[in-house]
């Protein structure tokens, strides 16, 4: 076992380097961008949060409120797209795990040291892998929060500019420690894999 100030790594036998599964990315395309804008101006609407001291005034200001909210709402679907993409990456490299001799035992949490399923989260920080700014854990924490992206129009503006960085991080925290401690890291030089990004249609 590797220690590396206050990280422990995992003992993978030999020497020779793992290829992984790839991860494969999806990324959202919005079809109807006008019924998203459409829904953000009714939150607007209806959340009564806006004064102006005019009439063209407090239509600029709610426009704006609508359009960062609809800027949001998109960044929210992409941060769930990635994080639903690495959860089934994560499935697939354990599959990869239980069908190597050599690397079935790193999981099991009664042989020590061990690594668990958020030891594939910090394999992608320490791979240094292009998420264009979103961050892992609060992607992965919002995956786990909802099953599928969650529709706007069941959103408030607080939620999405307050409340779902914090939702996101309190459900990774609570998944990340559901192996048994300790969890170590996986050893990023001995594992490979490609980052594909999938454009849905």
């Amino acid at each position: 076992m590797d220690i590396v100030g206050d990280r422990k790594f995992v003992e993978v036998p030999g020497g020779k380097t793992h290829e992984l599964p790839p991860l494969l990315v999806s990324a959202p395309h919005v079809r109807r961008l006008d019924k998203v804008m459409s829904l953000a101006n009714q939150i607007v609407e209806s959340e009564d949060i806006i004064t102006a001291p005019d009439e063209l005034d407090l239509s600029r200001r709610k426009m704006d409120l609508a359009i960062n909210l609809v800027e949001q709402y998109l960044g929210l679907v992409a941060h769930w797209h990635w994080g639903d993409s690495i959860l089934e990456w994560i499935r697939q490299c354990e599959t990869t795990f239980e069908s190597r001799m050599e690397l079935r035992n790193l999981l099991h949490p009664d042989v020590w040291p061990h690594a668990g399923r958020s030891s594939f989260v910090q394999l992608l920080a320490d791979k240094a892998v292009d998420t264009h700014g979103i961050p892992i854990e609060q992607a992965v924490g919002l995956r786990l929060a909802f099953h599928q992206p969650p529709p706007i129009s069941i959103l408030s503006e607080h939620f999405l500019f307050y409340l779902s960085p914090r939702i996101a991080s309190t459900s990774y925290e609570g998944w990340s420690h559901l192996t048994a401690p300790p969890v170590s890291s996986l050893p990023p030089e001995r594992f490979t894999f490609e980052v594909v990004n999938m454009v849905m249609q």
